[in-house]
This record gives C-alpha cells, structure tokens and sequence, in this order.
C-alpha cells in the first residue's frame, strides 16, 4: 500500500511503515513494488522533496498533527532532493531527542566519500548506493525491507 500527499491510503492494516523521501518517480516505484513481495506487511509513505519530509518528519506545516505524520518504522532517505538535502534532513532527525533512535537508511546514487563520511557523522543506520541494474536493485530493496523490517528489533518509543 502506498500513501502520498495526493493519494491517502485506504484498505488493510499495515504492520509497518516507511517514509521513502526520493524525488525520482522511477526509483520510488521500484522501492514500493519490491517491497510488496515481503513476509512484512507495510505502508509506504512517500515524499518526494526534502522540505516535505522534514515537515513530515519534525510534525510541522501541514503535518503538523501525529494524525497526518505517524512515526515510521524505517526512513529511505535520497541525497540529492529538492529545496533540502537528505544530509540536512538526517542531521535535524538526530539533533531530536524524539527522533534520534529513528532508523535511518540513505539510498543514493553517490558513492562520494565525503557523503558517506557525513551521512556517518551524523549517525545514519547505513548508506547504500543504488545499483543501476533493475534486478540488483529490487533485490536490494527487497533485503534492505526485509533486514529493517523483519530481522530488526528496535525499542519501542516509548521505552526511550
């Protein structure tokens, strides 16, 4: 199931949730559908610009309220978004005590050593470069929602 802004979604109960902040259509399609054949059932919540996100992310603007802004279980965060980078967005999640146990993954075509350096000073929980084969890549989405949400066991919030 996947949810935008523009498309709420509806239907059945979701037993975990993403925030994918990608502004490629492509590449967040692709993440939606290799997630789908996971044993985990989740919701994707898709963002495609980086000021939406943190919006999202820090319960401001229009997604102001817990009603329209759930906490996910997973973040897939691009790099290189529109009007905020995904180093910024990382860098005001773990400066929020509420926040900061919030895993983290960067999904990005840069292999630069300065992001991968950065995005680690910042604490991301891991930083993956997105192969340019389909295959490669569904395979990877496909580990990456099943190591994140099947394998990986991470406080409840409220134990914090």
């Amino acid at each position: 199931m996947v949810w935008t802004p523009d498309k709420p979604a509806g239907g059945g109960t979701a037993t975990a949730s993403v925030l994918l902040i990608e502004d490629n259509a492509a590449h967040a399609e692709l993440v939606t559908r290799s997630f789908e054949d996971l044993e985990v059932k989740c919701e994707i919540r898709h963002l495609s610009d980086g000021e939406s996100a943190l919006d999202y992310l820090l319960r401001t603007g229009s997604f102001s309220s817990p009603e329209s802004s759930p906490r996910p279980d997973l973040v897939l965060l691009d790099l290189r978004l529109p009007r905020i980078s995904g180093l910024e967005i990382l860098e005001a999640v773990r400066q929020r005590p509420e926040l900061n146990g919030l895993p983290v993954v960067i999904l990005s075509t840069s292999d630069a050593e300065g992001d991968v350096a950065k995005a680690h000073d910042l604490h991301v929980n891991g930083y993956v470069v997105k192969p340019s084969d389909f295959s490669e890549f569904s395979r990877l989405m496909h580990d990456i929602g099943a190591y994140w949400l099947g394998w990986h066991h991470s406080p409840s919030p409220n134990v914090r």
